[in-house]
């Protein structure tokens, strides 16, 4: 019998150790040749450094970067090296490594050592394993290997934590400071689908100690945390909560879309510098900024306290939800779940930018005098069957609307009505005008005066709903209101022309224009229109 081993570069498969796309160098503790599948490029591989890898990068992620593998897979040599300071990023072969300030151990990766040709080959002389060792030490790679923790579901935030780094904390009361984000980042219970954690020192200067992509497995979080080290200086929470808005948060950095941000900032005493900037910045970035503060300034020190109200200023909204205030950091572990329920109270999450809380919705109403007052009522309650779906407040979605026939009126502007309940009203109050159509001249109306303030991508969208074909050129204007950014879905209703509703609705016009022969037809529009609002606002965002 003649047992042939096939190879790569040389090396027989049988002396790699195969490993999967998301093994990490962590997991061995001496050198190694291993067998890496194929495809790894298409999971999200954690990789840090280029050329020497922090030791929890994926082996195959760094092996592809290093040009070692190509995406068929094949052996890697491993080889095990110490610790070292500031893990380089950068992007090659299609993979993407992150910067790592430090990391306790790390590896380099390269193509095994070609062997001699006779070992390629055995012959029926030479006895096979026995049977038996072969499952020990499958049984050994397995224990060696980490199982995925998913997370806590109902929890898929992007965290970043805030610690303070001040001389004022002192380091031991920084070191009770990691103990208690140790503590927070378990009851959080972040996972691959649960919540992510990033942590920002804040000090002198602002330090990133680590993204939110960079461990998402619970035991290589604590661990992260607890080799945080204390830098001292001033209390500049304002550049470290502008440093954390500005970049932590974005996709290349371990962001994920649709997800709400959260930034949970710990500060001792008081901060050094202003926050009204950088609070201006989170909350547009729709960012939910938490203030805890531990150990409030006593009456003695609160002269020295530059803005007394530095914790109003902060936070995303101040309603009570977003300040949380401990007495010590000697009691902080206490206050870790009722903080932690308070984070992953969803609904409460003013501030993240979801479409459902973050769109301007423009109603354009046709009041000519073929709809009749009945169905112009049916019109205004598929409308405000819409805005319902939408979380409205000063902070979140905006609705304004605009009546027209050969004339416009303005019924209600963006600004007006920041209360849901006050929004259906204005809307189920609107008197019907009745007269000819100009739908053209509306759209030029309602772009000008709804849509006037700046606005982010994806944020404006004008509904109309027309019964007939207009008087008035509809397809310029919609073209006008589209360069502008505001996205159009064109609703028609019994004698509304398809090819003038497709005119008008923007790309891609299946998606964005609707007919139905009746009025009573219109409500079933509904949930087609909000996802597909979401979807737009989803794919700008």
């Amino acid at each position: 019998m003649l047992l042939l081993l096939s190879s790569v570069h040389g090396t027989p498969s049988s002396a790699a150790e195969p490993v999967s796309c998301l093994t990490r160098g962590a997991d061995f503790s001496d050198d190694r040749t291993v067998l890496c599948p194929a495809d790894c490029t298409q999971w999200r591989l954690s990789v840090f450094g280029t050329n020497v890898f922090a030791s929890v990068s994926s082996i195959c992620g760094a092996a592809i970067h290093s040009g070692v593998l190509s995406v068929a897979g094949g052996p890697v040599q491993v080889k095990r090296l110490p610790g070292q300071m500031n893990y380089v990023g950068s992007y090659s072969n299609e993979v993407l490594s992150q910067h790592l300030s430090r990391w306790t151990s790390s590896f380099s990766v390269s193509q095994p050592e070609e062997l001699p040709l006779e070992m390629t080959s055995q012959t029926s002389s030479t006895p096979l394993p026995a049977e038996e060792p072969v499952k020990k030490s499958a049984k050994k790679t397995a224990a060696k290997k980490k199982t995925p923790t998913g997370g806590n579901k109902d929890c898929q935030l992007d965290v970043v934590v805030l610690m303070d780094g001040s001389k004022n904390i002192g380091r031991r009361r920084f070191n009770l400071q990691k103990n208690f984000v140790v503590r927070l980042a378990s009851f959080l219970k972040v996972g691959p689908t649960g919540p992510h954690l990033g942590l920002v020192q804040a000090s002198g200067l602002p330090k990133t100690e680590f993204l939110l992509s960079n461990y998402t497995q619970p035991k290589d979080l604590l661990f992260a945390i607890k080799e945080v080290s204390y830098s001292g200086g001033d209390t500049n929470t304002g550049k470290a909560i502008l440093h954390a808005a500005d970049s932590l948060f974005s996709v290349e950095r371990g962001g994920r879309k649709g997800h709400p941000r959260v930034l949970l900032v710990l500060i001792d005493g008081w901060p050094s510098d202003d926050l009204d900037q950088a609070s201006v910045l989170a909350r547009e970035s729709g960012i939910n900024v938490f203030m805890v503060s531990v150990a409030k300034p006593s009456a003695d020190e609160l002269p020295m306290v530059p803005d007394k109200d530095f914790t109003r200023t902060a936070v995303c909204r101040d309603n009570g939800h977003f300040s949380y205030s401990i007495p010590s950091w000697f009691s902080a572990n206490k206050h870790v779940k009722p903080l932690t329920q308070r984070l992953c109270s969803m609904d409460h999450l003013l501030c993240s930018k979801t479409c459902y809380n973050s769109v301007n919705l423009g109603f354009l109403i046709d009041g000519s005098s073929s709809v009749g007052d009945q169905n112009f009522q049916m019109m205004l309650e598929f409308l405000a069957g819409i805005a319902q779906h939408f979380d409205i407040s000063d902070v979140g979605a905006r609705v304004g609307a605009v009546q027209f026939t050969y004339e416009q009126r303005l019924e209600f502007g963006l600004f007006d009505h920041p209360e849901k309940q006050k929004v259906l009203s204005a809307i189920n109050n609107i008197y019907y005008m009745s007269g000819g159509t100009a739908t053209g001249a509306a759209i030029e109306f309602a772009t000008n005066h709804l849509f006037s303030r700046r606005s982010g991508p994806g944020r404006n969208f004008l509904i109309l709903v027309t019964d007939g074909q207009s008087y008035d050129d509809v397809r310029a204007p919609a073209l006008a209101a589209q360069k502008q950014g505001v996205h159009m879905v064109a609703v028609g209703v019994a004698w509304a022309p398809l090819e003038d509703l497709r005119d008008m609705a923007s790309e891609p016009k299946e998606n964005n224009t609707y007919f139905t022969r009746e009025f009573t037809g219109l409500k079933e529009f509904i949930p087609a229109i909000v996802k597909g609002v979401c979807r737009h606002f989803n794919d700008n965002n």
